[in-house]
């Protein structure tokens, strides 16, 4: 069975985003502590872009330019490039470009690294300074490298052999290996080598200094009754110590201040503080608002002078060879992805500050006052309409970028809520919902905490219209746990 073949043209209507659309929507999602990265390396891979201010019009430079360009008319009308856009009016000597006019007030961008040993580093440390022997100490080392960031180890000790075996041909037993994982859990912090939570908390209980009644009542509960705490049980654990609450609470105290996961203990202290550099600074004046753009990390940029000039020169020069058209092609492009670049961050620059100050005029009561309940309801489509944007252009306005206020620094996904309506029909933000909620919870009785269905009584007390759901959907929200766990003698 034979198809037919057939030809036909077809005229069809696409929309497509021009390289310069797809460079200003990446530039429109990277945050201000980004973006000066984003241009050193634009800079590293295209010698047409520098940092500094384009210099002014003169006469002269003006004047010049046409008398360039008439007279390299004839020359390049047969020629396969016009070059006579990429001049313009920079003809200041190079001596008056390089000058160091820094003064003490200078701003430095520069951005400070922070650096500190890892928590695998701190435990290595300490191995060197154990009584183990050669054999031991080799063990140890394999050990601490497949505990995990919260410094368990979660892999079974017959594995491990197996891999000493087959890996690094090293020939040992399980209960080698536990005597040495038993030296290991002597290391600092304390429950460090654990192979599980209960482990972990016995392994803190053994090593307190003071060994009072209410010490030995928690190894008890997390010895035969780990269940039940982890559950909160705590009635249960009281009748099967024949105890009252008065005398259990102190040990269940000291257990819910032991550090479940060591590790991260050193793994905070030794990670580098990244501070948070605000997009937008926003100051109150009186009764008004002022906006405007953090262009701390930002520097200026113009194109290379001397490309300029090597356009220039080409364009003085009558034939041009193979090779010297391939130059001009590579400098033409360079030129225009400089260019290119330069209105993507000026354009980022308008459309970041055009949105957020349709932002802070939606949310103007909140800005003045800074009291969250005057938050009004707001979705994507709210400033897109406002702005005459898509709703993609303000969710990377939105994304990681923060804004400065007097009432402190804030990221801009907070200023966007959903609405829920009261008794009354009146639609109010989800986030004034979410903080009533959370009052509620700081002030419920912990013995018996608010369950959600009480939760979305007392809501719907106050006017507002919420179902059980989205308490629940708030509350995860918000990272309270249920109310069984929020449980406490």
């Amino acid at each position: 069975m034979y198809h037919m073949l057939k030809q036909y043209l077809q005229q069809k209507l696409q929309q497509k985003l021009s390289p310069q659309q797809i460079q200003l929507m990446k530039m429109l999602q990277i945050p201000t502590m980004e973006l000066e990265q984003r241009i050193k390396e634009e800079m590293e891979i295209n010698p047409a872009l520098e940092e500094g201010q384009e210099e002014s019009t003169e006469e002269e430079g003006q004047n010049q330019e046409d008398d360039v360009v008439g007279d390299n008319e004839e020359k390049n009308e047969n020629d396969d490039f016009d070059l006579t856009d990429y001049f313009d009016a920079d003809d200041i000597p190079d001596y008056k470009l390089y000058a160091n006019n820094s003064g003490p007030d200078q701003e430095d961008r520069e951005t400070p690294l922070g650096a500190g040993k890892t928590f695998h580093d701190l435990l290595y440390t300490q191995l060197g300074l154990a009584d183990l022997d050669e054999e031991q100490a080799l063990l140890a080392e394999y050990l601490i490298g497949n505990l995990d960031e919260n410094g368990y180890l979660r892999r079974e000790l017959n594995a491990v052999v197996n891999d000493l075996a087959f890996n690094l041909n090293i020939s040992t037993t399980v209960a080698e290996l536990d005597e040495v994982l038993k030296a290991i859990q002597e290391f600092d912090p304390p429950g460090v080598g654990a192979r599980d939570l209960r482990e972990c908390l016995l392994i803190q209980i053994r090593r307190a200094e003071d060994k009072n009644e209410h010490v030995q009542r928690a190894q008890l509960i997390i010895t035969k009754f780990f269940d039940e705490f982890t559950r909160k049980h705590y009635e249960k654990i009281a009748r099967r110590l024949d105890l009252d609450d008065q005398a259990l609470k102190p040990a269940i105290d000291f257990i819910l201040h032991l550090n479940p996961k060591p590790g991260n203990s050193m793994m905070d202290s030794a990670r580098s503080i990244q501070h948070v550099v605000p997009d937008f600074l926003l100051v109150q004046e009186n009764e008004e608002l002022k906006l405007t753009l953090n262009s701390r990390n930002a520097p200026e940029l113009k194109i290379s002078r001397e490309y300029k000039e090597m356009l220039q020169h080409f364009a003085k020069t009558k034939a041009k060879d193979i090779k010297e058209k391939e130059t001009i092609t590579f400098v033409k492009q360079k030129i225009d992805s400089a260019r290119w670049f330069i209105d993507a961050i000026n354009q980022r620059n308008d459309t970041l500050l055009f949105c957020m100050q349709a932002i802070v005029n939606y949310q103007r009561d909140f800005f003045l006052s800074g009291d969250e309940t005057k938050l009004r309801p707001m979705i994507l489509k709210d400033i897109a309409d406002m702005v005459g944007m898509d709703i993609s252009t303000i969710s990377r306005v939105a994304n990681s970028k923060y804004v400065q206020t007097s009432y402190g620094t804030y990221l801009l996904k907070y200023f966007f809520s959903e609405s829920l309506s009261t008794d009354e029909g009146e639609e109010v933000s989800s986030r004034e919902v979410k903080q009533i909620l959370k009052d509620a919870v700081e002030a419920e009785h912990k013995r018996r905490p608010l369950t959600d269905d009480r939760l979305a009584k007392l809501l719907n007390d106050k006017g507002y219209n919420i179902a059980r759901r989205t308490v629940a959907k708030y509350r995860e929200q918000l990272n309270i746990p249920v109310a069984r766990l929020r449980k406490e003698l």
